[in-house]
């Protein structure tokens, strides 16, 4: 069959296969982008086509085939791409970019109100809020553990003071 005639044949299924690709895709405009990719795979491989076999119904694997495809790359894509509403603070945490100059300036913050307390409350204080426990601080500084204490709540308010001068 030659290249005119086989398009032509294509052709007078289309109205067939319009009406399966609105079963498929429940949308018109849709179901015209799944009937010209079909019409358009069905040219492309013509000479895959078995001549004297069922033209509608190869057409209508090509359809189905195709909308199972993109179905699939549709649903893949979406698991991907979440929408706006869907992203939660943990999926930022991951993809957010960090700030380096406000990080800079936190930390400059921080230094400089660390400087502002006695090195013996600060020391004590530094490995408190690393997660040391008390008597692990006391055995490290060769200290009471009263004495570790207080030298933290020392610490506090000085922190909380220079805070209150420099932040009103």
């Amino acid at each position: 069959m030659n290249h005119a005639k086989f398009t032509s044949e294509i052709y007078a299924h289309s109205d067939h296969l319009m009406s399966h690709a609105l079963k498929f895709t429940r949308d018109e405009d849709d179901a015209k982008d799944l009937l010209q990719e079909t019409l358009i795979k069905g040219l492309r491989f013509a000479n895959s086509f078995d001549q004297g076999t069922n033209l509608r119904g190869w057409l209508y694997v090509i359809m189905k085939n195709t909308y199972i495809n993109d179905f699939n790359k549709t649903a893949k894509r979406k698991a991907i791409i979440t929408v706006e509403d869907d992203i939660s603070s943990g999926q930022l945490a991951k993809s957010a970019t960090k700030n380096s100059g406000e990080t800079t300036f936190a930390l400059e913050d921080i230094n400089k109100a660390m400087a502002s307390i006695k090195a013996e409350y600060s020391v004590p204080f530094k490995r408190y809020f690393e997660g040391y426990k008390y008597d692990e601080i006391a055995a490290e500084l060769n200290l009471p553990i009263g004495t570790v204490k207080t030298h933290i709540h020392q610490a506090r308010l000085g922190l909380k003071k220079y805070l209150k001068m420099y932040r009103p």
